[in-house]
C-alpha cells in the first residue's frame, strides 16, 4: 500500500474586488486590510496544524502570492508558483460589478446561473478552467508520490478552481461545481490521495475570520 499523499487548497484573502462586487478573474486588485490580516491569522493557525508541508505551490497572481508568503514565512517553506492554479479567466469582464454585467448581459448571466458552461467576456468556461487546474494538483502529486512516507502538498488558489477541483475528487461530470458554495477566503479544503483514490476530507473550513462569500463570485 502506498503512502497517503495530502492536498490542502487553500483560498487567497480577502480583496478590494471582493468586498465591491467586481468580477476578478485573472486581474488583481490586491489583499484588502482586512485580508491581509486574514492571511496572517490563518498562517499562524495552519503552520499548527501543517508546520513542514513537502511542497508549497502558488497561483502567480498577486492577491495569491501575498496570502501565500504568510505561510511560508512561518514554514521557511520555496513557494513556487504554477499559473495553471490562476481563478477562472473573465475576459472584460473583470473589474466590471455583477449588476453592470447582469443589467448589459442578462441572458448570459441567467445562462450561467442555470448551470450553461458558457464563456464570459472572451474568457474561459468552468470545464477549461477545471482541466488546468486539475493538471497543475497532477502535477504536485507526481512528484511527492515516489518519496517515502505520508506526503502534505499546500496549494494556494482562488474560489473557482477549489469547486471545479474539488467537482472533479467527488466525481461530478464537468463543470459539476454548482451544488458546491464558493469557498471563503482563506478556507482550507482537504484531498487525500492512496492507492489510485481521491477522498475529499474537508471543503471550505474556516480557520480565521472571514466574510462569507458571494455565490456569484469569481474571485
Amino acid at each position: 500500500m502506498s503512502a497517503a499523499i495530502t492536498v490542502h487548497l487553500v483560498r487567497h484573502g480577502e480583496s478590494l474586488w471582493n468586498v465591491e462586487g467586481r468580477y476578478q478573474g485573472q486581474s488583481d486588485s490586491g489583499l484588502t486590510q482586512a485580508g491581509r490580516a486574514q492571511a496572517t491569522q490563518f498562517a499562524a493557525r495552519f503552520v499548527e496544524e501543517v508546520p513542514a508541508p513537502d511542497l508549497v505551490v502558488s497561483s502567480d497572481l498577486p492577491r495569491v502570492r501575498d496570502t501565500a508568503a504568510q505561510y511560508a514565512g512561518l514554514t521557511g517553506a520555496e513557494v513556487r508558483f504554477d499559473p495553471a492554479l490562476r481563478e477562472m479567466d473573465v475576459g472584460d469582464w473583470a473589474g466590471r460589478t455583477f449588476e453592470e454585467m447582469e443589467a448589459e448581459f442578462p441572458e448570459v448571466v441567467a445562462a450561467v446561473a442555470a448551470g450553461e458552461d458558457i464563456p464570459r467576456g472572451g474568457g474561459e468556461t468552468f470545464a477549461e478552467t477545471r482541466v488546468r487546474v486539475v493538471a497543475a494538483i497532477e502535477r504536485a502529486v507526481a512528484e511527492l508520490e515516489n518519496q517515502d512516507g505520508p506526503r502534505v502538498a499546500v496549494l494556494f488558489t482562488s474560489g473557482n478552481p477549489i469547486r471545479v477541483a474539488t467537482a472533479h475528487m467527488l466525481g461530478l461530470p464537468s463543470p459539476g461545481h454548482l451544488t458546491l458554495g464558493t469557498p471563503d477566503n482563506c478556507s482550507i479544503t482537504t484531498f487525500r490521495m492512496r492507492d489510485g483514490r481521491t477522498e475529499v476530507v474537508r471543503y471550505n473550513h474556516d480557520i480565521a475570520p472571514a466574510r462569507p462569500a458571494d455565490h456569484r463570485e469569481i474571485s
